[in-house]
């Protein structure tokens, strides 16, 4: 007996009816890009091993799927070499290439090869699969989409306020509220000054990012762990605990962060985009979190996160400034900020608050059930003027059983079927039915056309 097939985990297959589900969440961001002046590009599932390796950190790169070598992928090993066991020095000789972890990195290396081509500031969206070598859990996959709007070759915090109007946006559309939390890594990086481990700083972002996770005790464990000093650690505790409105924190870490050039410039920054999008009057709960970090190095500036008030979840959205990432790839000096909409964790809370549109699911409106060749022969034509009126449309391609093509009609939630035999042939009419209600009319191809579009 053959072995059932599967698939790996972490990954998963999408049916016709999901897959209604995420472009509806796929066309929905889009759309919001498109009002914003955002223009699409797709870069390959594939890229060197040299453009991803240490844009991640320590973690990001240890999550990394890397991908053998074409042909005799051993040759040049010596068997010495294999008896090493050292996994970081054979995969730099068995593998040159990587599945992307992000679209970021891609998306700058994208800028600095395509530079001549592109109209500075550059702003893009990018709608593809990443890849992680994580543990597989819920609501946190191997395999997943990112759904990514960037600026370049922009130093205006406007840029910030634009993306945090796109994440409101996006989510009243959605029709589910959410906490868009912000912080800044230049507050971080004071912060790691004035508890006196400057060069400790990725070490704390990386902990107390952990904080939603795994909780203050573990944090401090981690910071311990790191060589952290427990004389830092008690400094740490109040910043990370800090409660009261946006306004009131800021004015707070203001004083702590006094004498640091770099923290202040953070809580100036952070102001200037709170100030402004009060101005612009969001719809969602915007706060500041001091505890926010994300664990990427290539974060400068703000940082943003969003989640999910009324279901479960982790992070659904997040995103930040990264000055110098461009630089890395020979390009210093073009300042970037991004977003990215994690569209598995979205699809996992619209089916958790059952919030999507009725019309979403129901692929196929119109029906034409099939009683024989003379009945076909008299519906085609009536079925090609409803394609050509836009109507998704569709004939059943055999002579079957009335009880099998109803089945199939409620099956695929199609919410009208037409029916024609010798009276309604006689009548040059066919009958529609309207699957939700029962009710039955005698009409023209044009008057079912109206009806279905109305």
């Amino acid at each position: 007996m053959s072995q059932k097939p599967s698939i790996p985990k972490g990954t998963r297959d999408f049916g016709p009816e999901e897959m209604a589900k995420r472009n509806y969440i796929f066309d929905t961001i889009k759309s919001v890009y498109a009002l914003y002046g955002f223009q699409q590009i797709e870069t390959p599932a594939m890229e060197t091993l040299h453009t991803l390796m240490g844009k991640y950190g320590d973690e990001g790169d240890k999550l990394l799927f890397k991908i053998l070598n074409s042909g005799d992928y051993f040759k040049g090993i010596s068997d010495e070499d294999l008896m090493s066991r050292d996994t970081l020095k054979l995969q730099s000789r068995l593998c040159e290439k990587g599945l992307r972890y992000d679209l970021t990195v891609p998306f700058a290396r994208y800028v600095v090869m395509h530079r001549e081509e592109l109209q500075m500031p550059f702003k893009r969206y990018q709608i593809q699969p990443v890849w992680r070598a994580d543990r597989p859990q819920k609501g946190r996959y191997r395999e997943f989409y990112q759904c990514d709007a960037d600026v370049v070759g922009s130093d205006s915090l406007l840029n910030e306020v634009e993306l945090m109007q796109i994440v409101d946006t996006v989510f009243q559309k959605f029709g589910f509220r959410v906490q868009i939390k912000i912080n800044n890594r230049k507050i971080l990086t004071g912060i790691a000054e004035v508890i006196g481990e400057a060069d400790k700083i990725v070490d704390i972002t990386v902990a107390i990012d952990k904080l939603d996770k795994i909780g203050l005790d573990n944090v401090n464990a981690e910071l311990r762990e790191d060589g952290i000093s427990e004389e830092a650690i008690a400094k740490l505790q109040p910043i990370i605990a800090l409660e009261g409105t946006n306004d009131e924190k800021l004015a707070t870490i203001r004083k702590v962060l006094a004498g640091s050039e770099v923290g202040e410039k953070g809580v100036d920054e952070t102001q200037f985009i709170f100030d402004t999008l009060k101005t612009v009057g969001l719809k969602n709960e915007i706060q500041l979190d001091l505890t926010l970090a994300r664990g990427l190095n290539y974060y400068t500036g703000a940082i943003f996160e969003v989640k999910a008030l009324d279901t479960p979840m982790g992070s659904i959205t997040g995103g930040g400034r990264y000055d110098n990432l461009t630089g890395i790839f020979g390009m210093p000096g073009l300042s970037g900020v991004g977003i990215s909409f994690g569209a598995d964790r979205i699809y996992d809370v619209l089916n958790a608050l059952d919030l999507y549109p009725k019309e979403t699911t129901s692929a196929t409106q119109l029906l034409f059930i099939n009683f024989g060749k003379k009945e076909t022969a008299y519906c085609l034509p009536a079925v090609a003027k409803a394609r050509q009126a836009g109507i998704r449309t569709e004939m059943f391609p055999d002579k079957a059983k009335m009880k099998k093509q109803m089945s199939y009609a409620n099956a695929k939630h199609i919410p009208f079927v037409v029916l024609a035999g010798e009276n309604e042939i006689n009548a040059g009419k066919y009958t529609l039915k309207d699957m939700e209600s029962g009710d039955q009319q005698l009409l023209t191809a044009d008057e079912i056309i109206a009806r279905v579009k109305g």
